[in-house]
């Protein structure tokens, strides 16, 4: 008896080879994973504001004899730092509408500005605190001061690491262009970005104006 294999030449293998890396690389889509990723840590976030907005509440009003939102609040001067973000965010917006045209000077051009003006933002911000320490107003005064630093605080270092990585992303957009790395990692930014005016917005409302009622 005889048997008979089916046997395919050496350029068959290595077609049957490539087609199987091919399908392995559709099937891995390594960009989508990095946003899935993100997006749960953008989830715990929220859970660690979540919990610092829970805080502020219950504290809110413990002012252990000393001043209250309503004595150590200038809206007119949180406006302007609300300001200064809430443009931030319009930048950006225009960086990755740049991106997407793959206009890479223009989109270093816009990630320039919202880094001035986040920067602005924070230099308000440091500012304030300076202040209201200098005049004994620190986060071991009250209750409602410690909750109130915690917060804001807290968003001001999420700021900061954000200015941090927009100076990252200008270099290598500057050194690498609009490589796909690249793009995945400005998409990320983005959503870090607008996730940070999101919780600023909160802030405004809860701790500033409801604050100088």
């Amino acid at each position: 008896m005889t048997s008979h294999t089916n046997t395919l030449p050496l350029g068959g293998h290595a077609a049957a080879h490539q087609n199987s890396h091919a399908d392995h690389a559709e099937g891995h889509d390594p960009v989508g994973n990095t946003l899935f990723g993100f997006w749960l840590y953008i989830m715990t976030d929220c859970i660690l504001f979540g919990s610092l907005f829970a805080t502020f509440a219950v504290l809110s009003h413990n002012y252990a004899g000393g001043p209250g939102g309503k004595e150590l609040f200038h809206l007119p001067y949180v406006f302007g730092e609300t300001m200064f973000l809430l443009f931030s965010s319009l930048t950006y917006g225009m960086s990755m509408l740049s991106m997407q045209k793959n206009q890479t000077k223009a989109v270093m051009l816009w990630l320039g500005l919202t880094f001035l003006l986040g920067l602005g933002f924070i230099g308000m911000e440091i500012n304030e605190f300076s202040h209201l320490i200098m005049e004994g107003n620190g986060p071991d005064r009250s209750g409602f001061l410690s909750a109130f630093f915690g917060l804001v605080g807290t968003h001001g270092t999420h700021v900061t690491f954000g200015l941090i990585w927009i100076a990252t992303m200008i270099a290598q957009v500057g050194t690498k262009g609009l490589t796909t790395a690249v793009r995945s990692r400005l998409v990320r930014l983005s959503l870090f970005w607008h996730f940070l005016d999101i919780v600023w917005i909160g802030v405004f409302t809860v701790v500033y104006l409801l604050g100088v009622q």
